[in-house]
């Protein structure tokens, strides 16, 4: 950091040597009113033209930015082609996948799980049987219900 600091003050050293060698000091006390006019007007031109410059270079310097990111954008993308619609057999899948040429045909519903009928009809029945809880509920509360419970646990 000290090193920087002491490039910068190097470099603006420089820069007043130079300014005080090319150009000379000016002297306004010996100036009339229209030579002062005719200074300021072309102070008023170069500060224009400095600050069209400084305009320039800022928009050139974003459209170098934007063109940078769109180098990246394109250079890791690539277009997709249009997928066709192709009807391919279990055959022919299997043998592009797996390499082989043989004609064995496979068949792939038998390593499906199997569900057995029988048992959603048993769950159905089941739920059916339940009802409506409040009926039971009605039912069992109170003291006719407790005396049903354990005259039925007794039996």
């Amino acid at each position: 950091m000290e090193e920087l600091e002491a490039e910068k003050a190097a470099s603006e050293e420089k820069k007043v040597h130079y300014l005080g060698e090319k150009i000379p000091p000016l002297q306004l006390s010996s100036l009339n009113i229209d030579d002062l006019q005719h200074l300021h007007a072309k102070i008023d031109v170069a500060d224009e033209e400095r600050y069209d410059c400084e305009a320039k270079v800022y928009k050139n310097n974003r459209d170098i930015n934007e063109l940078k990111l769109k180098v990246l954008d394109l250079g890791g993308k690539f277009k997709k082609p249009a997928l066709r619609k192709v009807r391919v057999s279990a055959d022919e899948m299997m043998s592009a996948l797996f390499g082989t040429r043989t004609k064995e045909s496979v068949d792939l519903r038998s390593n499906l799980k199997s569900v057995k009928k029988e048992n959603i009809k048993q769950e159905k029945e089941l739920t059916m049987e339940v009802g409506d809880w409040r009926k039971n509920v009605e039912a069992v509360s109170g003291m006719e219900g407790r005396k049903k419970m354990f005259a039925g646990g007794v039996q």
